[in-house]
């Protein structure tokens, strides 16, 4: 390249970066509800010359939803050399009432900007964008290329934004991913910036099928109480025991919601019972589903159980993974670390899911969790450090210029 790596971080303009996390803060965008913040995305990448493209994504059998991506490619100068996915999604979960601003106010304050979405994830995205912007600027010769991805319904229920990409075969060409979701906020222990996230727990919800008798409510001991017997179980489940990993620890369980009854006065005689089940490598869906059926023989009750899981678009499952320390991005992101703020990275691994499983899993991509740090995500109050998005727009810069020249 025409430049040293270590000189593209003093490009990055922070005033700016904070600035565009302002502007994408500002405009409203739940998932399902993407459309104005994708053509924002899309503008700023044509503006800057990237030459952006809508990519479609439409799942018609569980949501009827139809919205689009935005993918923005950097291309390097050796064929042979690495492919980069840069992945960061533009969604939001729905505006909460408990805000005593306006949660798409944007305000700074303290090293803090507000907002709804705005450390899950606008940060990130606003530092992937400028990340992108400056590593291809015509200067600097990459030999690997960068696709960076904006991608919508991280939130939602399946992750169909990055869902698709995978569906399309986007994915196949890259060789490592970097997803800029907030990393210490939810890591699974006690890190710091500058901090690379290595892997994630998968994911499983069961959806189970809970039969009694019904009877009048006031002789229960003539039906089958569905409820109470969804409840007891939901109790043994939620103890279960579960496999433990070195670096991502343990699985867990968490009954969310029974649903059923409700007769003024008759014994329920169906439910069905919701219940989270965070995995490690090795709890496959034959594992899981095993798992519960041994806890319902344990309890031998009464009403018949049928263990299941969420219906949902084939192979949208969020499979556990764990990232090698010694792969070349994790290096060459630790010396940008390094580089750029003079500190060891520290290292860690993600506590829930996202789309970082689909690549780290099902894409099978050696993947990485780089973003700022804040608080208050998905609640009233969210915020992110200011000086975080910045120093996370430098660390990729030059540690993504390093791994790509």
């Amino acid at each position: 390249m025409t430049v040293d790596p270590s000189t593209l971080a003093d490009r990055v303009d922070g005033d700016e970066v904070v600035s565009l996390v302002q502007d994408l803060v500002r405009i409203e965008s739940p998932y399902f509800e993407e459309d104005e913040i994708v053509d924002f995305v899309f503008e700023w990448f044509d503006d800057a010359g990237l030459d952006p493209e809508r990519h479609p994504v439409v799942e018609s059998a569980y949501t009827g939803y139809e919205g689009a991506n935005v993918l923005a490619p950097v291309e390097g100068s050796d064929p042979d050399a690495p492919t980069l996915l840069l992945n960061a999604h533009v969604d939001t979960v729905e505006l909460v009432d408990e805000w005593e601003e306006d949660p798409l106010s944007g305000r700074v304050a303290d090293g803090k900007l507000y907002g709804q979405g705005a450390c899950d994830m606008k940060a990130g995205l606003a530092a992937a964008m400028v990340a992108t912007r400056e590593l291809a600027a015509p200067d600097v010769d990459l030999a690997g290329d960068v696709l960076f991805t904006a991608v919508v319904d991280e939130e939602g229920p399946y992750g169909l934004g990055t869902d698709q990409l995978i569906r399309d075969g986007i994915t196949d060409e890259c060789d490592a991913a970097v997803v800029t979701e907030p990393g210490p906020v939810l890591a699974q222990s006690d890190v710091e910036n500058p901090a690379l996230l290595l892997g994630a727990r998968g994911r499983f919800l069961y959806d189970i099928e809970v039969r009694g008798e019904a009877a009048h409510g006031s002789q229960p001991r003539k039906g089958t109480n569905a409820v109470a017997a969804a409840g007891v179980l939901a109790d043994a489940l939620a103890e279960m025991e579960t496999a433990d990993h070195p670096d991502l620890g343990s699985g867990s369980v968490c009954p969310l919601g029974i649903e059923g009854g409700g007769e003024t006065l008759s014994v329920p005689e169906h439910c069905r019972l919701s219940v989270d089940r965070h995995v490690v490598p090795g709890e496959t869906e034959t594992v899981v589903r095993e798992q519960a059926e041994a806890v319902v023989a344990d309890l031998d009750l009464d009403a018949e159980v049928s263990i299941g899981f969420r219906e949902g678009p084939e192979g949208a499952r969020y499979g556990p993974y764990v990232t090698d320390r010694d792969h070349p991005l994790v290096g060459a992101l630790a010396d940008g670390a390094r580089a750029t703020t003079g500190r060891d990275p520290e290292f860690g691994y993600f506590a829930s899911v996202g789309d970082f499983n689909y690549l780290g899993d099902r894409a099978g991509l050696p993947t990485v969790i780089v973003g700022p740090d804040g608080a208050n995500i998905h609640g009233a109050g969210e915020y992110v450090d200011t000086d975080e998005v910045v120093e996370v727009t430098e660390l990729l810069v030059d540690g993504l210029a390093r791994y790509l020249q």
